[in-house]
């Protein structure tokens, strides 16, 4: 990408928190500012190690096809150099047991989309290799940013305390929060005078409990496997998915809304399994060897601050990550929704410094939130756990249309690629009413239901043989 128009550029940008939103946030900004610095709370890790900060980097985590893009745009090669490390790339669905509301999905052979897999320690270590190796880039670690500098027309930079309790301001002309969920400026916001703005906060009351194992398993070609909620039901909504993951390991997280929430006793991890809506990641489990403790989150609530309708917005100030819109992790778009972030952030800049920057990059990422947004709440309202919003009339008369659309994929590869265009971040929900949509959820399934997991022979053999069972499951 070209730098700015005429050679203007901004001199000084930044950064506060070095996630992997801010470090994609650097990725953009390099190109367009002479200087980079980040603000990190906490010592950041020299390899693929836990990073203080960031709890639920003990859950389950993917990248989107859409996210794994906007990465590799911003970072060229980063995705040979997950999967050099030991990341799995998934085609979907032909890697994918998936059991829906509706029913099993098809493991078509034809791969339209795929996910990257990964723990989220590694995936962390790459990006921050990537950006870091980078002589614009530093880093101001054992840092926090405690207040913002300039007035509600302008931010000039950021006021930051370091370990030693001084405070030092740094002069910027353009300061990014991707400081996550823990981000301060809506606070900072008000004590500039800026008192409207505008946010949701919609809880389904999701406890994540997870684990690594040992997989009992070459892990390279073993799919995703997950058993989704079905807010149909009268019990609380369970969930849980393996991931492959790095080391010939899986990557095992377990869900539950209030009434039936998983605990962090590792004696009771598999038993929680075996009461999702089908048995399959308990008899998986039963013979893997568990390599961690469980560890447990409650922050799982969808939040998000509408800054792009915030007047006026102020010059030199743009929020990106989980500190603009933070996801229930149950849908796995945190990520990729940074990195399209940040891919529309170097967007705006490629542009020039031009008035108005901040408010237009603003409102550039809130598109990019959007249609994760829609896809979390859309489906967490219908949970009766649910605090902070109700559906409506529309919200439920949409539901069902997806959800016929969703058992429609069951049975039908042209259903399962418009709903995966969807959740792969490349499409927005609206493509789903289109008329060709619209025909194709009419027709219904083209085969019939899968009564069991489509499951290759080799995979169905390791799995009778846990179960010491005959085989039952299907293939195709």
């Amino acid at each position: 990408m070209s730098e700015a128009p005429h050679g203007r550029r901004l001199a000084h940008a930044v950064v506060i928190g070095g996630s992997i939103a801010g470090m994609l946030a650097a990725a953009a900004l390099k190109q367009h500012v002479d200087s980079v610095e980040i603000v990190e709370a906490h010592e950041l890790p020299e390899g693929p190690e836990p990073r203080a900060g960031v709890p639920q980097a003990v859950h389950i985590h993917f990248l989107q096809t859409g996210g794994a893009e906007a990465i590799e745009a911003l970072l060229p090669g980063s995705t040979d150099l997950l999967l050099a490390a030991g990341a799995h790339r998934i085609p979907e669905t032909t890697d994918m047991v998936i059991y829906a509301p509706e029913g099993w999905y098809r493991r078509w052979r034809r791969a339209t989309h795929y996910l990257i897999t990964a723990s989220r320690d590694l995936t962390d270590h790459i990006i921050r290799q990537q950006v870091l190796k980078d002589p614009r880039v530093t880093v101001r670690t054992r840092t926090r940013a405690v207040e913002l500098l300039g007035t509600r027309h302008r931010i000039t930079g950021v006021r930051v305390r370091g370990a030693d309790g001084a405070d030092t301001d740094l002069h910027a002309d353009l300061v990014i929060d991707a400081s996550g969920r823990a981000s301060r400026t809506p606070q900072w916001l008000a004590g500039l005078g800026l008192t409207r703005l505008a946010s949701d906060h919609i809880d389904s009351g999701l406890v994540y409990a997870s684990r690594f194992y040992r997989a009992p398993v070459p892990t390279r070609g073993w799919p995703v496997i997950g058993v989704q909620a079905d807010p149909r039901l009268p019990r609380p909504g369970n969930a849980g998915g393996i991931l492959p993951v790095e080391g010939d390991r899986w990557h095992v997280s377990l869900m539950g809304a209030p009434g039936g929430q998983p605990t962090s006793d590792p004696d009771a991890f598999e038993p929680f399994a075996r009461t999702l809506r089908h048995p399959l990641i308990a008899d998986l489990l039963r013979h893997a060897e568990p390599l961690t403790d469980v560890r447990v989150t409650h922050s799982t609530a969808n939040r998000r601050h509408y800054y792009e309708r915030l007047r006026p917005w102020p010059e030199g100030l743009v929020v990106l990550g989980d500190a603009a819109a933070a996801f229930n992790p149950l849908y796995g778009h945190g990520m990729s929704v940074a990195a399209q972030g940040a891919a529309a952030l170097r967007e705006e800049l490629a542009t020039g410094p031009a008035p108005g920057l901040a408010r237009r990059a603003q409102r550039a990422i809130a598109r990019r939130v959007d249609t994760a947004w829609a896809l979390a709440v859309g489906q967490d309202i219908h949970f009766p756990t649910t605090t902070g919003k109700r559906p409506t009339a529309a919200d439920r008369l949409l539901h069902r249309y997806v959800s016929r659309l969703s058992r429609t994929a069951t049975g039908s590869f042209h259903a399962a690629t418009y709903l995966t265009d969807v959740l792969a971040l490349q499409a927005t929900p609206t493509s789903l009413i289109t008329p060709r949509v619209l025909l194709t959820a009419l027709a219904g399934p083209l085969r019939p239901p899968l009564d069991e997991p489509q499951l290759t022979a080799t995979e169905r053999g390791l799995l009778n043989q846990l179960r010491g069972t005959s085989p039952s499951c299907s293939t195709e």
